[in-house]
């Protein structure tokens, strides 16, 4: 098969070094320089994609298009794309839910080919190599298997179902990012009380994400009850430290919808996550 040429859509820090491994495996990857920054400019020549003036140019070159720019962005993108009836394989690789990635399916869809997708992961520099989760029609994703075949992009078929990559995205990003942000607020906690090196030693004697340990989450169903005030107090002590306290209010409120199991021994993984849609 001919080598595809493949534009990116925008070459940010992520999008500029996946393209940069696409180059690997495409004829050249195109990039388009209206409106875009100079740093947008100096990530596109530091991984050897090629400059067009306009959009119209790079959607009439290009047989692939990725799409990797922020989430709020991507349907006015893909607007953008619509209008210059782009027919060929249409990569929707921003962080975005499921539902939207099935609108901008069903916008883009009478002319071009739509895949979702999912990167999770660093940008692929210096040794990292994300995974970029895929989903949709199987002749379009083994395109895109094939286009990042022997880089440090692996790539992961979900199904045909359009969305599921996205929701694997989102399902991780929900947990990493916001741990990230409950450490900032726990170490701010701590350090606004002068036991911030004292909490720093308690965290290091446990080295295991608690997203690897599902089976924990009926035990913290059965401990709302008493997990709950507990996090309120913490909240009011953000609070009255000046530090934002409504992640743990909105968590306290969440562990609310398992009152009723209290010190339930015999309560289930299922029982747990269902309970958790019925308010």
């Amino acid at each position: 098969m001919d080598q595809p040429t493949v534009g990116i859509l925008h070459p940010g820090s992520m999008g500029a070094a996946v393209a940069g491994c696409a180059a690997a495996n495409a004829a050249t990857v195109l990039w388009c320089q209206a409106g875009r920054s100079a740093a947008s400019a100096a990530r596109a020549a530091e991984f050897g994609l090629t400059p067009v003036s306009a959009l119209p140019e790079l959607l009439d070159r290009s047989d692939i298009v990725i799409s990797l720019c922020p989430p709020d962005a991507a349907e006015e993108l893909a607007s953008d794309v619509t209008e210059h009836a782009f027919t060929g394989l249409y990569v929707e690789a921003n962080a975005i839910n499921p539902e939207r990635a099935q609108r901008i399916t069903a916008l883009l869809g009478s002319d071009a080919t739509v895949v979702d997708g999912g990167v999770v992961g660093s940008p692929p520099v210096g040794g990292k190599t994300p995974t970029l989760y895929l989903s949709g029609a199987a002749n379009a994703t083994e395109r895109i298997e094939a286009l990042f075949a022997g880089t440090a992009v692996r790539t992961a078929v979900l199904g045909t179902k359009v969305g599921k990559a996205s929701a694997l995205k989102l399902s991780y990003a929900s947990f990493q990012k916001a741990s990230r942000v409950l450490v900032a607020l726990a170490v701010g906690m701590a350090r606004e009380h002068g036991v911030d090196q004292e909490l720093l030693e308690v965290a290091s004697r446990r080295t295991d994400s608690y997203l690897s340990e599902p089976q924990y989450v009926a035990k913290t169903a059965a401990r709302a009850w008493r997990w709950g005030p507990e996090l309120e107090e913490a909240a009011d002590v953000l609070e009255a430290a000046g530090l934002p306290p409504e992640m743990l209010r909105a968590a306290t409120s969440t562990l609310a919808r398992w009152n009723d199991v209290k010190d339930d021994s015999e309560l289930t993984l299922t029982d747990a996550l269902d309970r958790l849609v019925q308010p």
